[in-house]
């Protein structure tokens, strides 16, 4: 299957940096996948992001968007209509006084129909579960339903790749748990490409793959389990793991078999249970 984002011996480097902020990256992100991008401060995730929808050009290599050279100007509003970015205040998004029009706003700029337009709001509305406050002023919402907001009005744009950059950072656990339960909600419905950059280890748990970011490179890269059980090494990179693998990395240390790989609640549970007489672990209460 061809990538529908590719990058190709990509260097980035601030007008006023000494330093890439990316350099010699080469990656690509799959049709339909759930990736997890990880960095600390300043190791370039966000200008990766920036990147994949021609917000940021490369200085050198070549960024493409199902083939579309970001570089090229008769391919921007291609490759931004195939690219939505979410990024990490919702309030610098949001430009109407109402919902249902600040979710219009972007469809409207493309040249979308009104009759399609109404349909649009109000499906990605729907998708994102605000379509019962489409008529409210966004500055009275709380901070996840803003980001919701947010969510929706790049849905109306309908892309095929969903970038987020930090999202939850500003919010409480409650609006983090919105915006990722709508995350997942999008996939299972639409089969969306998800990017998501987080500092945060556990909303990397239900993704296909993370990548780790470090001084303006990718240093680790394969599925959850494989990146999170390699906990020194993530350590030395100033990260840290989901709390269920430092759990299970502790009991290790202390002389336990138990597996690194059970990065659910539940099945951290079932592989401490199992160290115990009888074993079981039924789930009940989680």
């Amino acid at each position: 299957m061809e990538p529908i984002i590719h990058l190709q011996n990509v260097s980035y480097r601030y007008p006023d940096g000494t330093d890439n902020a990316l350099e010699n990256v080469t990656l690509s992100f799959q049709p339909g996948t759930f990736t997890a991008v990880l960095g600390h401060n300043g190791s370039g995730k966000s200008t990766l992001a920036k990147l994949l929808n021609a917000i940021l050009l490369p200085a050198e290599g070549q960024v493409t968007v199902k083939g579309m050279d970001t570089r090229r100007e008769e391919n921007l509003l291609s490759i931004r209509r195939t690219v939505g970015m979410v990024f990490q205040n919702p309030d610098n998004q949001i430009v109407a006084s109402v919902v249902e029009d600040d979710v219009a706003f972007a469809p409207e700029n493309l040249g979308v129909p009104p009759a399609e337009i109404r349909q649009r709001v109000d499906d990605a509305l729907r998708r994102v579960g605000m379509y019962q406050l489409r008529l409210h002023a966004p500055h009275l919402l709380s901070g996840g339903q803003k980001q919701r907001v947010a969510i929706a009005g790049v849905l109306a744009m309908q892309p095929e790749v969903l970038v987020m950059d930090e999202p939850t950072a500003m919010l409480d656990p409650a609006g983090r748990r919105e915006v990722l339960d709508t995350i997942a909600h999008l996939r299972r419905e639409t089969g969306v490409t998800v990017i998501l950059i987080t500092h945060h280890m556990d909303e990397c748990i239900g993704a296909d793959r993370v990548l780790v970011i470090s001084d303006g490179r990718p240093v680790l890269d394969g599925r959850p389990a494989e990146v999170f059980s390699q906990v020194e090494e993530l350590r030395a990179l100033g990260l840290g793991v989901p709390a269920t693998t430092e759990a299970l990395w502790e009991l290790r240390r202390a002389g336990l078999d138990v597996p690194l790989d059970a990065l659910s609640t539940q099945a951290c549970c079932q592989a401490i249970a199992a160290l115990l007489p009888g074993g079981n672990f039924n789930g009940k209460g989680l």
